[in-house]
């Protein structure tokens, strides 16, 4: 009788800190009539760039190497834009950078460009108002992937656990299409960590610039999670809309202090475009992702589209796979497939955060509970310094990286015996394995993937990463003749910390 008592007292409190708090179980979206695209500026400049012969491929990509270069293509194709922006993120932050990349999104919409945002509901931050201001706007519309009812505080957690099959099942794709014919997709976020521009943490990220047919594939994938009956509007998650946007107005562009002014305007734009189409390499190349809602939402051992294809493209390599991840879990089924491959001759390297790169104790030390065993299965394993080389090569500038401001990798990369790179959303981990939704981009060259390979190779020597190894059974860190018993570069509190976290079943979640 008492815990019945009990159970009606947590009940009661739910309700209470719920309140009145409720949304559709889902969402049933008007078909909207396909519409052929226009030719548009953009349109006549990609035209232009196309190959003579089709054997040079279909589509063509550029890897952004830094954070100006991403922010930048990003920009111009928003000054471009005449007819539609397509974005999908799992985070878009209100700082410098995002906030001047809001702003230019409604300059787009005011000179009647269809802005259309789509954004997980797990890193909104109470950024409803706002966004519901901005929807507001004739020209833009803004929907929510897979929302909780409560909006705020304890409410908001207690939802989440109360529906948590589908609620721990997170958009982590990231495309940004314009006027439908050129596209970036890749691995960043939307923040100023992931343009080179924070005080406080940078990463070193990958993504790509594209154009061609390979556009048709994101576009499609878009329109999907868009329609999806997960793919909430905004305005139905607050019945507050803020007021004055004018904070958008007085958003001055972000300052790089050794890279060329960010393009501003169309004219500026056109030539920066213009510059990078040329150098953009035609290849074959194809775009998956993972459906917006799964068919068994209480299926978690069920690997996504993306994964299965990931592992194919393993499966059918011959002799070297080469790939990178800010977090790195892999569990029993997939390290005995991975010794089957070290067994068949394929070398396995893989680069991922050591414990003092890496933002978040808790995924690190579910790759730290592994870690033995992928190097006993055929991985080498390579771990990112903090102090490495990597980060002025980037950023240009010293103050953004250790000691003065963290420095970590958020790259999702990999490359099968240097013929076929896949960049993405994709970590190599147990989430975007079977939980979140994810979205590749696989190409087929030789030069690009080999180009890519190189450029994990040089993050993975001695002057930027650890090498790993076995030493009696127990893990060891090299660096050039020095070696470490224990992670390089962290205090003993960490390292307990993280050892804890180890014993707990949360190794799927990270």
């Amino acid at each position: 009788m008492q815990e019945l008592k009990s159970f009606s007292i947590i009940m009661l409190i739910v309700s209470i800190l719920s309140g009145c708090a409720s949304l559709p179980e889902e969402i049933k979206h008007p078909i909207e009539p396909l519409i052929t695209q226009s030719i548009s500026t953009l349109s006549k400049l990609t035209g232009s760039y196309r190959p003579e012969q089709s054997t040079q491929g279909t589509s063509a990509v550029l890897l952004q190497d830094s954070g100006w270069d991403a922010l930048s293509q990003r920009l111009a194709l928003i000054e471009t834009a005449e007819y539609s922006i397509d974005i999908q993120y799992y985070i878009w932050n209100a700082d410098a950078s995002g906030k001047y990349l809001a702003s230019r999104l409604v300059a787009a919409a005011n000179r009647g460009v269809r802005v259309r945002v789509m954004l997980d509901d797990i890193n909104l931050n109470e950024r409803e108002s706002l966004l519901a201001a901005l929807d507001l706007h004739p020209q833009i519309e803004i929907r929510i992937f897979n929302p909780t009812s409560s909006r705020r505080g304890l409410a908001k957690w207690f939802d989440f656990l109360s529906d948590f099959s589908r609620l721990n099942r997170r958009m982590h794709n990231k495309s940004f299409t314009v006027d439908g014919v050129l596209s970036i997709v890749g691995g960043r976020n939307i923040g100023d960590e992931y343009f080179d521009l924070s005080d406080e943490i940078n990463f070193r990220d990958r993504d790509v610039l594209v154009m061609g047919t390979v556009v048709g594939d994101i576009k499609v994938s878009f329109v999907k999670y868009w329609n999806s009956r997960w793919s909430y509007p905004v305005n139905l998650l607050t019945d507050k809309v803020l007021s004055d946007l004018s904070v958008l107005d007085k958003v001055a562009a972000p300052h790089y202090k050794h890279y060329p002014a960010l393009p501003e305007g169309k004219n500026s734009a056109n030539r920066f475009l213009k510059d990078l189409l040329g150098e953009m390499n035609w290849v074959q190349a194809g775009f998956v992702s993972d459906r917006p809602v799964p068919v068994d939402v209480d299926n978690t051992s069920e690997p996504k589209a993306t994964a299965k294809l990931l592992a194919k493209l393993a499966q059918q390599s011959e002799q070297e796979i080469l790939f990178e991840s800010a977090y790195l879990i892999f569990d029993d089924h997939q390290l005995t497939a991975l010794r089957k491959l070290s067994s068949n001759g394929i070398q396995i390297k893989a680069l991922t955060n050591s414990m003092s790169s890496n933002d978040l104790v808790a995924n690190h030390s579910g790759y730290a509970g592994r870690r033995r065993d992928m190097l006993d299965h055929g991985m080498q394993l390579f771990e990112l310094k903090p102090t490495t080389n990597l980060c002025e090569e980037s950023t240009r500038d010293l103050s953004k990286c250790s000691p003065t401001a963290a420095y970590g990798l958020h790259a999702k990369s990999i490359v099968f015996d240097r013929r076929i790179a896949g960049i993405g959303s994709f970590n190599f981990n147990l989430r975007s394995t079977y939980l979140n939704t994810e979205s590749l981009l696989i190409i087929e060259s030789q030069s690009v993937a080999e180009s890519l390979a190189n450029d994990m190779e040089q993050a993975m020597n001695e002057d930027n990463s650890w090498r790993l190894g076995l030493y009696e059974g127990k893990t060891r860190w090299y660096s050039g003749t020095k070696h470490w018993e224990n992670e390089p570069e962290t205090d003993h509190s960490e390292r307990i910390k993280s050892r804890f976290l180890q014993l707990l079943p949360i190794e799927k979640y990270l």
